[in-house]
């Protein structure tokens, strides 16, 4: 009958290493798990805010470049289009000296002087000419037109190589804003994207309930002349959506509101919310705000929108969001300005 063999058991050091090794493994895990716990529906809601809220400040940066590289392109083209029609000028001018050489030259020889401008260095020409006594008065009136039209001419496409360069620097930061731009709202939509799908429809309901309560609440107050204008037809856009960079009829963002409803009423105001905080008197009480009023918040001044009377504003909020009341407590106050 065959002996049968005990199993080795496991020897007492091995045992205390492999318990201790799981207890470990279970212990980084629970801390694993406590450093990067899931973050509330606040939570994210707080973290989406700020994202929106720097997604926005990159947007009047962005809008800034844009502007600039529209008037720019409009100088350059200004500027091109005086250089071409200078350049004609100046061509019809040696046209005319040109056609007086070879009339000249048919006649038995070309005069001294239009010589010395058919040379390579006709800028010097009248310096030279000085010494001859072979100039008409006409031609002193020609040769003189035609070195003003050549300096002319080099300081015209001095100025559009400069603004050339210029509006390449603009380009270029019109891009990298856009990539800013983007990338927050990236984040913020990756975070809202951690959030259960009844979390995501409970932050929509409660947005959507501020909105609601706000268009109760706003426009109280009457307003009068440009600013009432302007304030209508803010209140026509009211629900159209927020996008970065657009100044309507059908989207906008908060600049992009508060100046196509001015343009509405007839007046022009800047595009960015900075520069709008330029564009009249400004007001530092609130009880002193009048419907129409532009109200700036942030102390970048990043974020702006029109005054609805009782405490709100009418605006474009953020990404996600339509244009809608508010109560101007959300926000830190600046001040206001009446254009």
């Amino acid at each position: 009958m065959a002996s049968h063999r005990r199993s080795k058991q496991p020897s007492r050091a091995r045992v205390t290493v492999l318990t201790a090794t799981a207890a470990a493994a279970v212990a980084l895990t629970s801390q694993a798990a406590q450093a990067d716990p899931k973050p509330s529906k606040d939570e994210v809601k707080s973290k989406v805010d700020k994202l929106y809220h720097e997604a926005e400040k990159a947007t009047e940066a962005y809008d800034g470049a844009k502007e600039k590289q529209q008037k720019l392109q409009k100088e350059v083209s200004d500027l091109q289009d005086k250089v071409a029609r200078g350049q004609d000028d100046l061509n019809q001018l040696q046209d005319q000296l040109g056609s007086v050489a070879s009339a000249q030259y048919r006649s038995g020889g070309i005069d001294p002087s239009v010589q010395l401008f058919l040379s390579s260095d006709p800028d010097s020409y009248l310096d030279k000419a000085t010494t001859l006594d072979q100039l008409s008065g006409q031609q002193v009136e020609a040769l003189k037109k035609i070195q003003e039209k050549q300096r002319s001419l080099a300081q015209q496409r001095k100025e559009a190589t400069a603004k050339l360069k210029d509006l390449a620097d603009t380009r270029t930061e019109l891009g990298k804003k856009k990539k800013e731009v983007q990338g927050k709202l990236a984040q913020a939509q990756k975070l809202l994207n951690s959030l259960t799908a009844a979390e995501r429809q409970a932050m929509a309901a409660q947005d959507s309930r501020a909105s609601r309560d706000s268009e109760r609440l706003g426009g109280g107050t009457s307003a009068s002349g440009r600013a009432a204008a302007a304030f209508a037809a803010a209140q026509r856009a009211m629900g159209s959506p927020y996008v970065y960079g657009a100044t309507g009829p059908s989207s906008f963002d908060c600049s992009g509101l508060t100046s196509w409803a001015y343009a509405q009423a007839g007046v022009s105001i800047p595009r960015t919310s900075q520069a709008q905080a330029n564009a009249g008197t400004r007001i530092y009480s609130k009880s002193d705000l009048r419907v129409g009023d532009l109200v700036l918040f942030y102390g970048d001044l990043s974020h702006i929108g029109l005054y609805a009377g009782g405490g709100q504003i009418l605006h474009a909020p953020h990404t996600g969001a339509v244009v809608r009341y508010e109560s101007m407590a959300n926000m830190p106050f600046q001040f206001g300005v009446r254009v």
